[in-house]
């Protein structure tokens, strides 16, 4: 069974360089894709979002329209990359296991998301992620 890779912001953004069919995903809610901001390019698919917090279960099937039908049926890694990112690593790595499941072959986390970790004073983009790293991102 196939697993979910995971990549640095700055492998993320090589593979999106060199794979001009990857498709970067960002699972974070509305108000986080929105307002926090975005990696330049990516679009969103909420894996959770509000008001109640629950799993979108049309996450798979949006992923899937995305890449118009590009799932590999018969094991060998046709299918587009998907490189998946949330905050900080977390939800994307799960929206990942549910698309392995679903058959999609070629599957990436962004570790330490767009905003990385909480540092020591409960901060986040001091430690890692996209942002911190310097790489293109944008906010509405």
């Amino acid at each position: 069974m196939e697993s979910v890779n995971t990549l640095t912001p700055q492998q993320a953004w090589q593979l999106m360089q060199d794979e001009p069919r990857a498709v970067l995903v960002d699972v974070r809610s509305d108000m986080e894709f929105l307002f926090v901001g975005h990696p330049v390019g990516a679009i969103h698919i909420p894996w959770i979002d509000y008001p109640d917090w629950k799993l979108n279960p049309n996450f798979v099937t949006e992923v899937r329209k995305l890449l118009l039908g590009g799932v590999s049926h018969d094991g060998s890694r046709t299918s587009s990359p998907v490189l998946l990112l949330c905050r900080s690593g977390k939800r994307s790595l799960e929206a990942g296991i549910a698309l392995i499941n679903e058959g999609f072959t070629d599957v990436y986390n962004i570790r330490d998301g767009f905003e990385g970790e909480l540092d020591e004073h409960h901060h986040r983009n001091t430690l890692g992620g996209w942002r911190h790293t310097g790489l293109p991102w944008e906010q509405c």
